[in-house]
Formats: structure tokens, C-alpha cells, sequence
């Protein structure tokens, strides 16, 4: 129990800086339209982030109600590149289910 108190406290003590480091970009995708529909939203972030820290990330970061946080990672390809064997990275994708009557809007500045 003290354990799980001393990770949310340290997630709270993150500077707006580290927050930052963490929510990487929005996904604009199709999938991540249709669920915004269910009061969610897609984001990439860091990919030794916990489901903790993004949360706080987001709480404070938008001034929204989290109510959970699902992430999952998506392995690079192995694609070719001018006949050359390359691998696209690794991305971490965090989908955020905000309160009831919650909403982010992605096309204005942060403050």
C-alpha cells in the first residue's frame, strides 16, 4: 500500500517539463475519431511511461478527469528503404476514457 502511495506521489510531483516529455502527439487517426465518440482520445507518449504518470500528465496538462488509462505497444516494421533491410521504431499509444461531459480540444494552444 505504502508503495503504490510513493509512485502516485512522485507522478505528481512531475514538472509541466517531464509531462511534456511523456505525452509525446495526439493520434489523428480514424480509429481515434470514431472513439472520441466514447469520451476517449489517443495519444503516443514515452515509451517507459506508466499508466500512472500518464495519467497525472493529463489531468494536469488539459484540466480534464481521467478515468483510465489503457496503453499498448505497436512493434516497428521491418520495411525496405532504397533496397536496404531498415526497422521503423517502436510506439507506445495511451487511449485516456474521460469523465462523463469531459473533452479535449487538440487544436488550441496549451497554456
Amino acid at each position: 500500500m505504502t508503495n503504490i502511495l510513493s509512485i502516485r506521489q512522485k507522478a505528481e510531483k512531475m514538472s509541466r517539463e517531464a509531462m511534456f516529455n511523456i505525452i509525446r502527439a495526439p493520434l489523428i487517426t480514424e480509429k481515434a475519431t470514431f472513439l472520441s465518440e466514447k469520451n476517449q482520445i489517443a495519444f503516443k507518449v514515452a515509451s517507459n511511461a506508466t499508466k500512472l504518470q500518464i495519467k497525472v500528465a493529463i489531468e494536469t496538462l488539459f484540466g480534464v478527469k481521467v478515468l483510465g488509462v489503457n496503453t499498448l505497444i505497436l512493434k516497428g516494421k521491418t520495411k525496405r528503404f532504397r533496397g536496404r533491410l531498415g526497422r521503423r521504431s517502436d510506439v507506445k499509444k495511451a487511449f485516456v476514457q474521460l469523465a462523463e461531459g469531459q473533452s479535449i480540444d487538440l487544436t488550441t494552444k496549451l497554456s
